[in-house]
């Protein structure tokens, strides 16, 4: 058996990462880390006037205000996770302690309401109630607890965050000129906002330009409102 490459290697921990995240929630934090750095690069724009060393030293704090953002993100997020998972736990031991077969099916309907689609028929539907009645009678609920797919998961917020930043930094390699640099950040991460868009159309079925231009334009609203708000 061959050895595998450099390339299936990284594309094996890509996958490893993204995989714990729906396409839906990677955009959002790609959406959430490009809007906080705009905030900064925006911000440095309007009041550094090409002061190379200033541009300098908001660029590290733009790359460590999303660090620290990726962190809470990703604590929120995990947070979010064993709520859910909470919140399941809660209704399982309802639907266990109900007196009669009727309540516990009325339970099972209403959580299935919103997750299967109206075109299956009654009686399918009545069937899959029961069965999944049966199941839940039979399970034993473990502690609800961090797992392993969920620290995956979170440390993927975190780099998809913080990772965002990172093209703000490029510009500053290649280009002398502190404000054509700052400019050309703030293009690369506008266009980034626009991909993200773009990407977001693919899986929600919208028009990809408009969805990309829509995206752009509310990131750098929401970005001019936090820098007017002092942000």
């Amino acid at each position: 058996m061959p050895e595998p490459s450099a390339t299936d290697v990284s594309r094996g921990w890509y996958r490893r990462f993204v995989e714990h995240l729906d396409p839906g929630e990677r955009l959002g934090e790609l959406l959430f880390g490009l809007i906080m750095v705009l905030t900064f690069t925006l911000g440095a724009g309007i009041e550094l006037q090409g002061d190379r060393d200033a541009t300098r030293e908001l660029l590290l704090a733009a790359l460590g205000c999303n660090a620290a953002w990726g962190i809470i993100d990703a604590a929120l997020y995990l947070m979010g996770r064993l709520s859910e998972r909470g919140r399941l736990h809660r209704l399982i031991r309802k639907i266990q302690a109900a007196p009669a077969s009727e309540q516990a099916l009325a339970l099972i309907d209403q959580e299935l309401d919103e997750q299967l689609p109206a075109i299956v028929r009654p009686e399918v539907r009545a069937a899959l109630d029961a069965h999944v009645l049966d199941r839940v009678r039979e399970m034993k609920l473990e502690r609800n607890r961090v797992t392993a797919d969920d620290a995956w998961a979170g440390l993927a917020v975190f780099w998809l965050v913080f990772l965002t930043a990172l093209p703000a930094v490029l510009p500053f390699l290649v280009l002398r000129d502190a404000q054509i640099a700052m400019r050309a950040s703030n293009a690369l991460l506008i266009g980034l906002l626009a991909y993200v868009g773009w990407r977001w159309a693919s899986y929600t079925g919208a028009s990809p330009w408009r969805t990309a231009l829509f995206i752009s334009l509310l990131g750098v609203a929401l970005v001019v409102v936090a820098i007017a708000l002092g942000g």
